[in-house]
């Protein structure tokens, strides 16, 4: 079993305050975000599901027509081809989980 060790992954600034740290297995992508409070991303829409889990904070996600408030201990789903945007309301530490791989995230 492969053991990865997060503080061993660079951080990559995905989005102005949202920095990530990027793993790939052979399906999926795990993105672990570091986001600053008031830092937001711009409405866009993919291939992959995304399941998005806040460990910490508060992050207001905009998913189609809604918009929701997502807190700590709570997951959002993300359907394929579904637009969305967000911004985190205050310091916010998230996992994503993607399938498939996000390439654009190698």
């Amino acid at each position: 079993m492969p053991l990865i060790k997060l503080n061993d992954i660079e951080e990559k600034e995905i989005y102005p305050g949202y920095k990530a740290r990027i793993i790939h297995t052979e399906h999926m992508t795990l993105a672990y975000w570091t986001i600053q409070e008031g830092s937001s991303f711009p409405e866009h829409f993919h291939e992959h599901e995304q399941v998005l889990s806040i460990i910490e904070g508060e992050l207001e996600l905009k998913l189609g027509d809604e918009t929701i408030i997502l807190k700590s201990g709570e997951v959002g789903i993300i359907p394929p081809y579904i637009a969305h945007s967000g911004k985190a309301i205050n310091k916010t530490n998230a996992i994503d989980v993607f399938y498939p791989i996000r390439r654009d995230y190698v």
